[in-house]
C-alpha cells in the first residue's frame, strides 16, 4: 500500500495594518486576489465575493489546486486569508507577497499547516495521523 505523507499545505495568513482602502469594497479586493492567483500560477475555476455594509469583504477563489479565501476588516486595517494548495505548480509564497504589497500590509504573519498526513499502521491499514 502506498502511504501519502500529506495532502497539501494550508496557509493561514494575517495581514496587519493594511491600507483600509484596499479592503473596503469587493472590486479592489477581488482584483488583488485574482492577480495573486494569476502570479502564483493557480488555476482559477470559480469565484464568489460578498460586500458587507457599510464596508468589508468576504470572498473565495476556487482553484484547481484548492482555494483562496479572504475576510476583511477595513475599520481595523486587517485581512485574514487562507490559501490551501495541493498542487505542485502553484507557489503560495508568491501569492502572499502579491497580497502583502497590494494590501500595503505593514506586517504579514504566515502559519502553514500540512493537511492529512496519512500513515500506514502496522496492520497495513491507513490511518490519519
Amino acid at each position: 500500500m502506498t502511504t501519502r505523507t500529506d495532502f497539501g499545505q494550508h496557509y493561514l495568513v494575517d495581514f496587519l495594518r493594511c491600507d483600509p482602502e484596499t479592503l473596503r469594497f469587493v472590486g479592489p479586493t477581488r482584483e488583488i486576489f485574482l492577480r495573486a492567483a494569476r502570479e502564483s500560477k493557480a488555476t482559477v475555476v470559480g469565484e464568489d465575493f460578498y460586500q458587507f455594509e457599510p464596508e468589508g469583504v468576504s470572498g473565495v477563489l476556487l482553484i484547481a489546486e484548492s482555494h483562496f479565501s479572504v475576510h476583511t476588516w477595513p475599520e481595523d486595517a486587517f485581512a485574514a486569508v487562507d490559501i490551501f494548495t495541493c498542487g505542485e505548480e502553484m507557489d503560495a509564497d508568491v501569492a502572499i507577497a502579491v497580497l502583502t504589497a497590494a494590501f500595503r500590509a505593514e506586517e504579514t504573519v504566515v502559519r502553514v499547516h500540512t493537511r492529512g498526513r496519512l500513515y500506514e499502521t502496522e496492520s497495513g491499514e491507513a490511518d490519519v495521523g
